[in-house]
């Protein structure tokens, strides 16, 4: 199922939060829409859900007009934050709700949430209420309630934001592989770079209600089209053109500015490259960050492997291939 939003404008008051969006989420995709708080984004997925309407511009589902669709007549699915499970009733009863509602046949629905149940590894759990679940056990069921009723399209609003980081890392693969495995077309809301970088087929990356830049995970962390998207999409030197450092590195025009990221910055001690002393060195397990201090006085940010400590002086470089100039 294709989506397409063609001059999507959306106000609240006097606030424009979308501001002329076009957009087309193919058919199979796993889109991300990535923004910090406030950008849009989800008030972008609660448009598609039917839960609120634009004020001017169009939404369509493969050929069809969205404008007079209620959010029941969609054929869409939701995952939220809040796993929004009902406490009353069985991980089973759960999963299975979505498709009495649909009127279902009994065999069919006990066949389609067993099925279910199995692909998420929570078979055993099916006679168990949600409060008896750890937040990975929740969400889990959250996600084969959203996939069990096989909707042309499946909205995740920021679904993970609650768990602990090694819950996220586990329900990041449990995603990308039931998505994998179903083929629905997807949307999926957050601020989370890595959630982004590693579940994404495409990502648009929002900011004050316009798409800045859409692209490839790969596409938009190694070529981000402005400094937003640099610094948003992962950790960024970012250098005025009147900055001595800058200068130093390359010629700029007035207004022109220049980044480059962290892992991109080579440090060393024989004395190859620009002077500079460590300021702070955090050891975080598989790097090393340094915030190095230049002779004209700026600050740097590297990431290496090896340890240097605190006062250290030190030599460093970056490669002319990895400079960005917007």
């Amino acid at each position: 199922m294709n989506i397409r939003l063609e001059n999507i404008v959306k106000r609240f008051g006097p606030q424009t939060v979308i501001n002329q969006i076009n957009l087309e989420i193919r058919g199979g995709e796993l889109f991300l829409l990535l923004g910090p708080s406030g950008c849009g984004k989800t008030t972008l997925l609660r448009m598609l859900a039917g839960f609120c309407h634009p004020d001017s511009g169009q939404l369509f589902f493969g050929e069809k007009s969205m404008a007079d669709v209620p959010p029941n007549k969609r054929q869409t699915a939701m995952v939220f934050q809040n796993y929004a499970l009902w406490p009353h009733l069985t991980v089973f009863e759960n999963v299975a709700y979505g498709l009495k509602v649909r009127k279902i046949p009994k065999g069919e629905i006990v066949r389609r949430v067993e099925e279910a149940l199995e692909q998420i590894r929570m078979s055993r759990f099916q006679g168990q209420k949600p409060t008896q679940l750890s937040g990975g056990q929740q969400q889990r069921v959250a996600l084969a309630r959203a996939f069990v009723v096989r909707p042309d399209v499946l909205l995740f609003d920021e679904p993970l934001c609650n768990l602990d980081e090694q819950l996220r890392l586990e329900m990041r693969a449990e995603i990308k592989r039931l998505h994998a495995a179903t083929g629905i077309t997807s949307l999926y809301v957050t601020h989370d770079q890595e959630e982004a970088l590693s579940l994404a087929t495409r990502i648009g990356v929002m900011h004050q209600g316009v798409i800045q830049q859409l692209g490839t995970p790969i596409e938009i962390y190694n070529h981000p089209i402005n400094p937003f998207v640099a610094q948003f999409i992962g950790e960024m030197n970012i250098l005025p053109y009147h900055s001595p450092f800058a200068v130093r590195l390359r010629t700029l025009s007035e207004h022109q500015t220049l980044g480059f990221r962290p892992e991109n910055v080579l440090v060393n001690r024989d004395g190859n490259g620009f002077l500079a002393q460590v300021v702070r060195s955090t050891y975080l397990g598989s790097k090393n960050e340094l915030i190095l201090k230049t002779e004209s006085g700026e600050e740097i940010k590297a990431w290496t492997s090896d340890y240097f400590a605190e006062g250290t002086r030190v030599y460093f470089g970056v490669p002319d291939s990895k400079l960005m100039i917007w």
